[in-house]
């Protein structure tokens, strides 16, 4: 195994680059990903470092983990981001272990704050109705890209990277479906109706008239460059002030209205699962908790004893 080693690095500040090459180069994580791996990491390294002189990660115990943590509940920092920093340290022992550099994963004697459970926020299908039939969109191909935009996160459930990232020949027109790669490089296949595929066909067609595009994505600003996360969500708030009182507004919004919409419409919640590329069924099952909310209400308003 080569350690990539820079020059007035400590030992563990070593071993962290030598894992962050190891994510991106053979566990292929997202750029995003990698960067808050390295934020959490380097942030750990620095601080057992000023205060317990430590730069050795054999050294280090569950204390000097746990220490590191309290500083984060002080400033009142929300318990997933807190958890988000356990687990990239925790990753990093393991890989620690695996290579036989430690003895011990240090990290498994803390446990995951538990968080309070949070339901999606998703429109109501009269919103959406108004915000894909009613809005008005920019005039020319700026508007046409921010009205796609807004339709395929809507009608996939598709998440703002894997739109930014979408392909024109990840759409199969014959077969009425979309090709998504999602996290970890999985594939699912999600079906849409024809008339999103016409209107994809339309769009391509206007694409090709650019001077200049970039052949290599379904989406294209004006200037033909593709799109970019911040751009895909400053669109869909835009477009969702005008649409909603919601308070949160961003293209997660819509995936958990493709969600929520298909489970109200008899789903099967399995089906929505691999639809939304979810690893397990545990994630998917937040949806339950907003149809029973609407299934109560529909027995209040309905039922003669309600």
């Amino acid at each position: 195994m080569i350690i990539f080693t820079v020059p007035g690095f400590s030992m563990i500040e070593h071993r962290i680059t030598d894992y962050l090459q190891y994510l991106r180069f053979e566990k292929r994580y997202a750029q995003h990903t990698l960067g808050a791996y390295q934020k959490d990491l380097s942030q750990f390294s620095e601080y057992i470092n000023a205060q317990f002189g430590i730069d050795d990660e054999r050294i280090v115990s569950h204390f000097h983990i746990r220490s590191w943590l309290a500083t984060f509940k002080e400033q009142n920092l929300q318990a997933s981001s807190i958890n988000r920093k356990l687990s990239a340290v925790n990753s990093f022992y393991k890989y620690m272990l695996r290579l036989q550099a430690v003895k011990k994963n240090p990290a498994r004697q803390l446990h995951a704050i538990r968080k309070a459970e949070r339901l999606p926020t998703y429109l109501k299908e009269p919103e959406t109705d108004k915000l894909l039939e009613e809005l008005q969109f920019d005039e020319g191909f700026k508007g046409f890209t921010d009205r796609m935009i807004c339709e395929l996160l809507y009608q996939t459930g598709m998440r703002r990277s894997e739109l930014v990232n979408l392909q024109e020949k990840d759409i199969e027109k014959s077969l009425k479906q979309i090709r998504i790669l999602g996290k970890g490089n999985k594939e699912r296949l999600v079906p849409v109706s024809p008339m999103l595929l016409d209107t994809l066909a339309e769009y391509i067609a206007d694409k090709q008239k650019l001077p200049e595009y970039d052949q290599n994505h379904l989406l294209v600003l004006e200037s033909g460059q593709p799109l970019y996360a911040g751009y895909v969500y400053r669109i869909v708030k835009k477009y969702l002030n005008n649409t909603t009182t919601l308070k949160k507004k961003s293209p997660h919004v819509l995936r958990h209205t493709f969600a929520t919409h298909l489970l109200n419409n008899g789903a099967n919640i399995q089906a929505i699962k691999d639809l939304l590329g979810h690893s397990s069924l545990a994630a998917t099952q937040v949806y339950t908790h907003n149809n029973i909310d609407k299934l109560k209400e529909i027995h209040k308003n309905n039922h003669p004893r309600g």
